[in-house]
């Protein structure tokens, strides 16, 4: 029996053994493939197949483990679309793109602009593009805009409606529990703490929504009306007259779309421009295809583009990863060891974030005016580089912005959340007190802020709101009085920004590389983006690789929500003084 025993665990240590060892296999295959480790090739006279589908975030994060087990939500990442796009121009044997228009949601139009210019590029190298949706949404009817051929379902709808932005106030809903917010905050357009303060939008924060909804309207009317051949006033008639629900043909008679075509028929299409017979197949290449034709060029020197995305927080939030926050102390780390890289000739700093804690900001401003003295800094502006965002970017050699970015918005506010009504009133909860000093009991749930504290609150802030402006002053070689007359918390459009001095260049991030090599009187460069991914072994047993997953999960559970949630989830971790953009702009 005891023999019988021993070769029973003997087999049973064998196959863990082995099922461990293939475990071990199949994740090295799938991390040499996330590595870019695996070859792939390119039929000739193939199309390339872009899915506008999921969420457009700024930089890749793979989770091959998750997509292997069907765990992960669609999405595309910006860097790696604009990447692909440009492999398919050079590439000899990709002839056209397909893009497969479905439920798409892009950070940004500033983004989009940046997708939009690449496939505007790649029409020039004389390849064209066919785009097809059962429907389209505003955002990828602005890129399918530029195609050769735009189809549509015959019973597909064309969501083009305008642009509203819906700012959502929560101080009657936080009254019904007994919480209310105390403020203070410098700047007439500071408008951020007004989603716990105020009851609607004051003059000054309408005035600035106005602007930027109705700028990053008329820029996107303007470029679809160039690429369709349909006049600015026609489009805005179309959207007065929801088109959304106009006839189908109408589409076709109004020149949005070229084509009403069932799915199936749309493969007619394309072959009709690769020119090939109707019995042919199709030779497709897909994103994950794309991904992995080598096309790393390691000549020349090294131009460092750090991506820094997402809030600014001095820790990272529950249920988040690092890798969409901006971590003060982790950020300044990262750069003052770039300025260290003798190997890092000069370096593209890429913010897309609206703000938040204004002392991390203002240790990433320490760390750039480190990095500065040793090499050159370029910021290039995605989606927002706005408040906290802005104040990481203006000491910065050179700032490029889309359009569309949202920027500036300089401005300061401290919010303090007062749960003692909620405490001794609806509650019940009864208080005493002893203390030593005036204001001992400063911060406590017992009571609320009391005007002489508001009036040292007061002061803090304007301090905090001087020190903003100087680091603008500085940065941009402005006087502060010039740099007051812009700021107020005042956000802009990159289009306006660079009227006022505080963007220099419109562009990509293309533009940020090429203005970070002239800086650096560099002729031959490649770049290489920062921070580095981390092992993928490692990455698979972090513990904030499980926070990246259940961040995708929550975004794919509360939708449209989910910003407000999370908000609501992690104000306790905030610092109480903010530099941020309006919370929730709600553009749709």
């Amino acid at each position: 029996m005891s023999f019988l025993k021993n070769v029973f665990a003997t087999v049973v240590g064998i196959l863990v053994f082995f099922a461990i060892m293939t475990v071990f296999m199949i994740i090295s295959i799938i991390g040499m493939a996330a590595s870019g480790g695996s070859s792939a090739s390119v039929s000739d006279n193939s199309v390339f197949v872009i899915n506008l589908k999921g969420q457009l975030t700024e930089r890749s994060e793979k989770d091959p483990l998750n997509a292997f087990l069907g765990n992960g939500t669609e999405s595309l990442a910006l860097d790696n679309l604009v990447n692909n796009i440009k492999k398919a121009k050079e590439n000899e044997d990709v002839k056209g793109i397909f893009l497969d228009c479905g439920a798409f949601v892009p950070d940004s139009y500033a983004s989009l602009e940046e997708v939009r210019r690449q496939l505007l590029d790649f029409q020039k190298s004389g390849k064209w593009i066919v785009a097809y949706g059962d429907e389209y949404t505003a955002a990828t009817y602005y890129l399918a805009s530029v195609a050769d051929k735009v189809l549509i379902h015959p019973q597909g709808m064309l969501d083009w409606h305008g642009m509203a932005a819906n700012p959502m106030f929560l101080k009657d809903a936080l009254a019904k529990f007994g919480i209310k917010v105390t403020l203070t905050k410098v700047g007439k357009y500071k408008s951020a703490p007004d989603m716990y303060t105020a009851d609607g939008m004051s003059e000054p924060n309408r005035e600035q929504v106005t602007a930027y909804v109705t700028g990053i309207w008329n820029n996107i009317v303007a470029d679809v009306s160039k690429s369709r051949g349909v006049s600015v006033d026609n489009l805005n008639k179309y959207a007065d007259n929801l088109l959304v629900f106009s006839d189908q043909q109408d589409y076709v008679k109004y020149k949005m779309v070229d084509q009403l075509v069932q799915k199936q028929d749309v493969k007619g299409v394309v072959k009709k421009m690769l020119k090939i017979d109707e019995d042919d197949e199709i030779n497709t290449v897909s994103m994950a295809t794309m991904d992995m034709l080598d096309n790393v060029d390691t000549d020349g020197d090294q131009i460092a583009v750090y991506y820094a995305y997402g809030d600014i927080v001095d820790q990272v939030a529950e249920g988040l990863s690092a890798e969409t926050q901006i971590v003060g102390d982790k950020v300044a780390d990262d750069l003052l060891a770039l300025a260290e890289d003798d190997d890092v000739k000069a370096v593209v700093l890429r913010v897309n974030s609206g703000g938040g804690s204004a002392f991390a900001s203002e240790k990433m401003w320490q760390a750039v005016k480190a990095l500065k003295a040793k090499k050159p800094v370029v910021v290039s502006m995605g989606g927002m580089a706005a408040s906290g965002g802005y104040y990481m970017s203006c000491l910065s050699n050179w700032i490029v912005a889309e359009k569309t970015t949202l920027t500036g918005s300089i401005g300061i506010f401290g919010m303090f959340p007062d749960v003692s009504e909620l405490l001794t009133e609806k509650l019940g909860v009864k208080y005493d007190v002893i203390k030593t000093n005036e204001h001992s009991d400063f911060g406590t749930m017992s009571r609320s802020i009391n005007e002489d504290e508001m009036a040292i609150l007061d002061q803090y802030i304007t301090r905090g709101y001087n020190l903003f402006l100087s680091r603008v002053g500085e940065g941009r070689k402005m006087k502060t009085n010039d740099v007051d007359s812009v700021a107020q918390g005042r956000v802009w459009l990159g289009q306006d920004a660079i009227k006022h001095k505080l963007v220099d260049e419109l562009g990509g991030i293309d533009v940020a590389i090429k203005k970070a090599a002239e800086l650096a009187k560099v002729q031959e460069y490649h770049h290489v983006a920062y921070p580095v991914a981390e092992d993928f072994s490692m990455k698979l047993f972090a513990q904030k690789q499980q926070k990246g997953i259940l961040d995708e999960q929550l975004r794919e559970t509360f939708g449209d929500f989910y910003t407000t949630f999370m908000l609501v989830k992690n104000i306790k971790h905030q610092d109480r003084v903010q530099a941020r953009i309006p919370y929730i702009l709600n553009i749709q």
